[in-house]
């Protein structure tokens, strides 16, 4: 589920200038989405991985450190999660809207697993996660691609995965491992993981301190872009559909950082009206929504609203994760 029509190029993986997005496949209503639906990003670059020399290392304020292979990796007990999965967007361009998300299934393990084996010393605040890409950006050379969390958090919510709906990870997707972060916007999910550091504070970084910061609504301060945003997008009818007149119903996804608890349907501008919500399972997947109305022939608009638990609820206009719209014709 994302903002674009076309299926992705296989090649390049290099963003343009100036834009880290690629090209997204067409959405599918599907609750878990098929691989191939699933959108790419990159900053640096795939890069070439020879599993049988990959290695992931833990290390830094750690009593033991770690080294595994890949054979060691895939030996470790393994679990599923489903978790929506969204692009925050352009770090030039915080407050566009992509919408660019997808359910994915995961497999792999508890990040705390491997942080327990290692045992973090009790200086450790912080913990550093380097993929395997690297290159330049913004004219800065010699990059890869670094993200960190609070250890608490990272202890917590990390996963390791090195599958996705039944499959083995595909090189654009992270393989041989990915880090993922349910919750969290899916830069801080750092693929083709080889690194994980301990440290005592936060590693000013291009990808840390100098992009994917903001400064939330209320607050002083820029934050590091980590949580989801309270969002919705309407599936069904898509931007300029022709549908007959008749009994319609109109679907679509929501998801936050927690439950969504309802979702209002506005249709030409009329009042918000709840759509039938589909209850939050136990892992942290989206949501799916649903009205029936019928319409007369000509011009319409549907715009979609979502609060979660928190009491958030999707802002107008001018936002990231602004009231989603979509404009269709009755014949």
């Amino acid at each position: 589920m994302d903002e674009a029509d076309e299926a992705p190029p296989l090649a390049p993986l290099t963003p343009p200038p100036g834009d880290p997005s690629l090209a997204d496949p067409a959405p599918g209503p599907d609750f878990v989405t098929p691989v191939d639906h699933v959108f790419v990003r990159t900053h640096l670059g795939l890069p070439e991985i020879d599993a049988a020399d990959w290695t992931l290392t833990v290390e830094g304020l750690v009593a033991h450190p770690l080294r595994l292979d890949l054979a060691d990796v895939l030996a470790l007990p393994a679990r599923q999660l489903t978790a929506v999965h969204e692009c925050f967007g352009s770090p030039f361009r915080p407050d566009t809207p992509t919408r660019a998300v997808t359910n994915v299934e995961w497999s792999g393990l508890s990040l705390a697993a491997l942080l327990d084996r290692a045992s973090p010393l009790p200086g450790a605040r912080h913990v550093v996660f380097e993929g395997a890409d690297t290159g330049s950006f913004r004219d800065e050379e010699g990059l890869s691609y670094v993200k960190d969390l609070p250890l608490d958090t990272a202890h917590r919510d990390g996963f390791l995965a090195h599958g996705m709906n039944g499959e083995p990870l595909r090189p654009r997707h992270g393989y041989p491992l990915r880090l993922v972060v349910p919750h969290m916007f899916g830069t801080n999910s750092v693929k083709w993981l080889t690194r994980i550091v301990l440290t005592d504070e936060r590693p000013k970084h291009m990808f840390t301190t100098t992009f994917y910061t903001r400064t939330l609504p209320g607050g002083s301060e820029p934050q590091p872009v980590r949580e989801l945003d309270v969002n919705s997008k309407i599936l069904s009818p898509g931007p300029g559909a022709e549908l007959r007149r008749g009994a319609l119903t109109f679907s679509g996804r929501t998801w936050s950082t927690s439950e969504v608890v309802r979702l209002d349907v506005s249709l030409d501008g009329g009042p918000w009206e709840p759509a039938t919500l589909d209850i939050l399972g136990s892992d942290p997947a989206w949501q799916g929504f649903s009205l029936r109305r019928w319409l007369t022939p000509g011009p319409h608009t549907i715009r979609s609203r979502a609060t979660d638990a928190a009491g958030r609820v999707q802002p107008p206009p001018g936002s990231r994760n602004s009231i989603h719209e979509v404009a269709f014709t009755v014949r």
